[in-house]
């Protein structure tokens, strides 16, 4: 690694003018590019004293070796070129919204004399154009299959085309009318350019032509007494609208807009964005990418519900790089299309100069909904405006059918991004990583099969609870997890998160020495319940704990929080005589582990499998704990003054409440106008007044 005050510009030599930088590391690789309004200020902020930087930033000034710079003209000009250097060098820090190819797709191999429709799911590839993607892969072949009714393109494969053309005779499809058959020369290639044509103009978009032809054919069939004819126009037309039933009308019809959301925690992000044309949800698409740790706020810890600060610089990074590529795949099938024309020799006259050429969608639309304003709104306009031609306006929607669109793009980006981490939980191979990674960085002896996690809920000192969580080999625990209520720390309108954390530690290793010589399987033991715990309601979540006593104890027990944190929870082991149990804390929003008697945190990076673990421990405690909170909350709101009266049940509440009207009326009442409601005796009467007038 080299220090980056070896390779720092000497001051007054980065002129202040917009530009474009590149760091580079020992062997001339670039591993990071940006762009900067002052290159000088910019550039600045990353020779900094390195305790002060961000630990992605931290790590990614030490990989590099040396630092460069170019001027331009605009921040225009600086958005385009820092894309441009992105896209030929690929750099290792910077994020990169690369094509999720889990999606499947629907395929036609525009490059082959007779073009054929497929499902197909992985890379682009040129001379094929692809369409979707699709939620499902039935979706995907449900389509064609309706599709081929109307525009009947073949979809069967090379070596299959090939032995029919041999043979002389169609297949299946050919002979129900659902494949032109052009292996047996039933259409020229001409004629099927023309099916493929209509075939790709219809998954554009450009439904309208071909409804209105379907239904004009139908009603002359209709006139001339054809009607076989129209039978099969009415299902061809009966299959075009199922398709085009699946494209949800949201909008007035007049409408193209993309709508842009973001769902983001401290190392990752999730973008979704769905495609509106006509009205009509064209296509849906998501990426989940990491965070590079530079985004603004990167160092700032968010409370509860707080938006994230590096969301602005996260939506210009999309807006960029998405209608970029776009374009450029655009102008690449462009030239496609231009160069297959070319090869093959037209036959011209009155129908085929009137017939009109397919004109691909533009795909920068007038309109883009967005979470939040980007970064530099005016220079990312300016810079869509010119790959669009035309127009473009930014907005973020405030009321009306688009605020309930984003709403629902904004839910898909955060089920996106859970998606993401349970498909990271449920790989073998990631979690044998993960726990070799966190074994590594704490230097443990083995890998930590068993780790708890608690951390701290409450709002200005009220209901003040704590949650256990417990993950073993990677994976959640949940007839092990622990809820408590904070009886020592807290109280009276008054919380102390360290002192919670230690009462907590304290409650939980209590029994240490005896839960390490626990057998799992003893059936005396399952019996066994935690003094101290409190009796969970029969109507609590599901995710609760059953009260049973632990089998063992961990191997890692991790704190929400820092320093304090960790060295409060450090005197309980010490006051109990616990070393066999390797404590940390993580930091929210910095994702730092501190361990005890240490002043300096351990960093792992961002991308390790380890680093990912926790924070998702961490996550899960948090969420566990908020839920608990809730509980505990609603519980005390619905209190009731007849609570907690010896021998009133819910049935005798509710049958007095249901005769006084209220409980201030009931109040007002005296011993004998109690006892008259019907299951109300007097002894139980003069407990109830006796208790009203108490309270």
């Amino acid at each position: 690694m080299v220090n980056p005050a070896t390779y720092r510009p000497a001051p007054g030599t980065i002129p202040t003018d917009p530009g474009v930088y590149k760091f580079r590391d020992g062997a001339g690789r670039v591993v990071y590019v940006g762009k900067a309004k002052n290159l000088r200020a910019r550039l600045n902020n990353y020779f900094q004293p390195p305790e002060q930087l961000h630990p992605r930033t931290r790590q990614m000034v030490f990989t590099a070796s040396k630092v460069e710079w170019t001027v331009v003209a605009s921040e225009v000009e600086a958005l385009q070129l820092e894309y441009t250097w992105i896209k030929r060098y690929d750099p290792w820090f910077n994020v990169m919204y690369r094509d999720d190819k889990t999606y499947p797709m629907l395929a036609v191999s525009v490059g082959e004399t007779y073009p054929r429709a497929f499902f197909y799911r992985g890379p682009r590839r040129k001379g094929v154009r692809y369409f979707g993607p699709f939620s499902h892969a039935w979706a995907v072949r449900e389509t064609l299959d309706l599709l081929t009714r109307v525009f009947p393109v073949r979809t069967c494969s090379n070596g299959v085309f090939k032995r029919h053309e041999q043979l002389g005779r169609p297949c299946l499809l050919g002979y129900i009318d659902k494949c032109s058959a052009p292996c047996v020369q039933r259409v020229d290639e001409e004629e099927y350019d023309e099916i493929v044509s209509g075939f790709m103009g219809f998954m554009s978009g450009r439904t309208d032509g071909v409804v209105k032809g379907l239904t004009s054919q139908m009603m002359e069939a209709s006139e001339n007494l054809e009607f076989e004819k129209a039978a099969r126009l009415r299902d061809d037309l009966g299959a075009v609208n199922k398709v085009m039933e699946r494209q949800t009308v949201v909008l007035s019809i007049d409408t193209d807009a993309d709508i842009i959301a973001f769902d983001t925690d401290e190392l990752e992000a999730a973008v979704q964005i769905f495609a509106v044309r006509e009205g009509r949800i064209r296509s849906q698409r998501g990426w989940v990418v990491e965070k590079t740790g530079d985004e603004p706020g990167s160092l700032t810890r968010l409370d509860d519900g707080e938006a994230d600060p590096a969301l602005p610089a996260l939506m210009q990074n999309f807006l960029v790089q998405h209608y970029s590529d776009a374009v450029e795949r655009m102008e690449q099938e462009k030239a496609e299309d231009e160069r297959l024309a070319a090869k093959k020799v037209r036959r011209r006259g009155v129908d085929q100069e009137s017939h009109e050429k397919i004109r691909p969608p533009m795909p920068v639309p007038r309109e883009i909904l967005v979470q939040v304003m980007p970064d530099e709104p005016e220079e990312t306009r300016a810079l869509l405006e010119q790959l669009r031609g035309g127009p473009v306006e930014f907005r973020v929607p405030q009321r009306g059918d688009k605020k309930a669109l984003m709403e629902t793009v904004q839910r898909n980006a955060k089920e996106s991004l859970r998606q993401h981490k349970l498909k990271r939980v449920g790989d073998l191979t990631a979690r044998s990583q993960a726990l070799q990674d966190i074994q590594d960085a704490l230097g443990m002896d083995d890998a930590p099969l068993r780790i708890e996690c608690t951390d701290i809920s409450h709002i200005q000192g009220t209901d003040v609870v704590a949650s256990l969580v417990v993950f073993e080999d990677g994976l959640p625990k949940k007839s092990d997890y622990r809820r408590y209520r904070i009886k020592e720390a807290a109280g009276d309108g008054r919380s102390d998160d360290v002192g919670s954390i230690a009462e907590v530690t304290r409650r939980r290793f209590k029994r240490h020495n005896q839960d390490k010589l626990a057998n799992p399987e003893d059936p005396d033991l399952d019996e066994t319940s935690f003094s101290d715990e409190e009796e969970l309601d029969a109507s609590a979540d599901v995710e609760s704990t059953d009260n049973k006593r632990f089998a063992y104890p961990p191997q890692l027990f991790i704190v929400d929080g820092g320093k304090p944190q960790v060295t409060a929870a450090q005197k309980v082991f010490d006051e109990l005589g616990i070393i066999d149990v390797t404590l940390v804390g993580l930091a929210k929003r910095l994702e730092e582990i501190w361990v005890p008697d240490d002043d300096e945190p351990l960093i792992l990076p961002r991308n390790s499998e380890g680093m990912y673990l926790l924070q998702q421990i961490r996550d899960e405690a948090h969420r566990f704990a908020i839920t608990y909170h809730r509980q505990q909350r609603s519980k005390r709101m619905r209190a009731s003054a007849l609570d907690g009266i010896p021998g009133l049940g819910p049935a005798r509440r509710s049958d007095l409440v249901k005769h006084f009207g209220s409980v201030k009326k009931l109040k007002e009442a005296s011993v004998e106008d109690i006892a008259e409601v019907k299951g109300i005796g007097p002894k139980l009467a003069e407990t109830v007044y006796e208790h009203l007038r108490k309270s």
